[in-house]
């Protein structure tokens, strides 16, 4: 006796509901694929090259940054001691003015004092 059910339908061509077994399993497959797949990225030459290469990129970049950085420092001591340079220069040169000055003005107290003791021995004399 033929069965006159459908063989598509057959009972054991059902698709079946995955249990919570079926599921860890699934689970746990991909994420072994996914470490796997990781792991061959991590392991990559390539990509290590790249790794490689872009640090050496960061470090110099790094140093150029910090070369700068010590010439723009530099420049700022440069003109700090140059400030300081023209700064000692005018107070010389007021010191030297104002030396210059007293010492005018003492001639000038002196020859006014040996004016007036002249005009004191002429007064004397007559």
């Amino acid at each position: 006796m033929h069965s006159t059910a459908n063989p598509v339908y057959d009972h054991k061509n059902v698709v079946r509901t995955p249990d919570f077994q079926d599921r860890l399993d699934a689970a746990r497959t991909a994420k072994k694929a996914q470490i796997e797949r990781a792991r061959t990225i991590a392991e990559d030459p390539a990509r290590l090259r790249r790794i490689e290469a872009r640090s050496e990129i960061i470090a110099a970049r790094n140093i150029r940054i910090a070369e700068r950085e010590r010439v723009r420092r530099e420049a700022i001591e440069r003109q700090a001691a140059e400030r300081a340079a023209a700064e000692a220069a005018e107070a010389a040169a007021q010191a030297a003015r104002k030396a210059e000055e007293e010492a005018r003005e003492a001639r000038r107290v002196e020859q006014a004092r040996r004016d007036a003791a002249a005009a004191a021995q002429q007064e004397e004399a007559l």
